[in-house]
């Protein structure tokens, strides 16, 4: 396969809740700093990737597993939101020989890895590909988290995913900095407020003394009160895996995300180019 030009850095995206960018006001309102910072994804990656590959916090299996569906459908993973975000539609085609090959790369790490043809998109990766690429015509393949939820496990999912950085394709890790369904808004300032800073603060040490500091992320402060399960988190793993012994950017921050959240979204590695 042939060779990309520049090695494509890798993010973590906090992807917000259900199918903001369909609902009138959202864009513009509560979440225009998140649009605008997604709004930026591609400038940001440097060059124009040939696929995704997007790890989301929605989809969790025994083995990692990657969409090989060439068209995948629509998965509407949400309870609560308006009727006709249950016929909303993000078209992106599927990449099944992308698919093949985080297989082949992850067996070869000794990792548990398969396919799916079957299954879609959900919100984890369609609510913010709708604002980074609009126009829904790069490729995307999902993978799924593995169910154990281990971190470690995840570190060296992006480890053995990394190669592809060199042939155009972005790994993103989406999932939400802070995610605690029970306490949002107001309810949620101090928490989230001290594991943001944690967090930011962490990813900013040097890489041996970050990706040991993730591994024990349990210690942080208000971890569970921040992650009552860490499967929101767990992209962020992939991510920094993907790009161990390269600098945190941090492209997306707010103190009052969905009425008193404090939410980050990182990069790592420099833009391609």
């Amino acid at each position: 396969m042939a060779t990309h030009a520049a090695r494509l850095p890798t993010f973590f995206i906090s992807h917000g809740g259900g199918p903001w960018p369909w609902m009138a006001g959202m864009v513009e309102g509560p979440y225009a700093a998140l649009a605008d910072s997604l709004r930026r994804m591609a400038a940001d990656a440097g060059g124009q990737p040939r696929a995704i590959l997007m790890l989301s916090a929605h989809w969790e299996a025994p083995a990692f597993t990657a969409q090989s569906h060439p068209q995948p459908g629509m998965i509407y993973d949400y309870y609560g939101f308006p009727e006709y975000t249950y016929r909303i539609h993000y078209s992106a085609p599927g990449n099944p020989e992308l698919a093949a090959q985080v297989v082949q790369l992850l067996r070869a790490a000794d990792l548990p890895a398969t396919v799916d043809p079957q299954r879609g998109y959900d919100h984890g990766m369609y609510t913010p590909m709708a604002v980074a690429y609009p126009a829904a015509d790069m490729p995307v393949v999902q993978l799924s988290l593995l169910q154990n939820l281990d971190p470690a496990t995840h570190l060296q999912l992006g480890r053995a995913l990394a190669p592809l950085r060199d042939e155009g394709v972005l790994l993103i890790g989406s999932g939400l900095s802070y995610h605690n369904l029970r306490a949002f808004g107001p309810a949620a300032a101090d928490v989230s407020k001290r594991f943001d800073t944690w967090l930011q603060d962490t990813l900013r040490l040097s890489p041996a003394e970050r990706t040991q500091a993730l591994l024990n992320w349990e210690n942080a402060p208000a971890a569970r009160q921040a992650h009552p399960r860490e499967e929101h988190l767990l992209p962020l793993f992939f991510a920094v895996g993907a790009a161990e012994e390269e600098p945190m950017h941090v492209v997306y921050h707010e103190d009052d995300f969905m009425g008193g959240v404090a939410a980050s979204s990182f990069r790592f590695g420099s833009p391609a180019g």
